[in-house]
C-alpha cells in the first residue's frame, strides 16, 4: 500500500474549507447574537452548509485515499478529488441563494448530485480492486 499522497494534498484543501465553513457560521452567530440554536433562516442556511460538509468529505477522502493507496489511476483520483471539490464549494453557493432560483439548483443540487457521484464512483472502483 502507497501513501495517497494526492488524498492527503486535497485533505488539506478540505481542511481549510471546513475552516472557512466553521468560521462563516461562527461570524453569522456573533452578529445575529445567536450562540445557541439556528437563529434565523440566514443562519440555518450556513449551519447546514458547514453539516452537509462534515457529513460527506470525511466518508468521500477516506474512500479515494484507500482507492489511491491501493493502486487506483493518478487521473481518476484527481478528477475524482477536484470534482469533489468543485461540488463542495458551489454547495454552500447554492445554499444562499434564492428559493428555487438558478443560483440554488446549479449550486445546491449541482454540488449534492456531484457528491453522490463521487462517492458512487469511487465506491465502485474500490470494490472492482477487491
Amino acid at each position: 500500500m502507497t501513501y495517497p499522497a494526492t488524498t492527503a494534498f486535497f485533505a488539506g484543501l478540505f481542511a481549510l474549507v471546513y475552516v472557512g465553513l466553521a468560521s462563516w457560521v461562527v461570524a453569522g452567530r456573533v452578529s445575529g447574537n445567536t450562540l445557541l440554536g439556528n437563529g434565523d433562516e440566514g443562519l440555518t442556511r450556513r449551519v447546514r452548509a458547514h453539516a452537509n460538509f462534515g457529513e460527506y468529505v470525511p466518508l468521500a477522502l477516506i474512500v479515494i485515499g484507500l482507492l489511491e493507496a491501493g493502486g487506483g489511476g493518478h487521473r481518476l483520483v484527481t478528477g475524482l478529488l477536484v470534482v469533489l471539490l468543485i461540488a463542495r464549494l458551489a454547495h454552500p453557493v447554492g445554499m444562499l441563494a434564492p428559493k428555487n432560483s438558478p443560483r440554488q439548483f446549479a449550486g445546491r443540487g449541482g454540488g449534492i448530485l456531484a457528491t453522490f457521484g463521487v462517492l458512487a464512483v469511487a465506491a465502485i472502483a474500490l470494490l472492482l480492486r477487491g
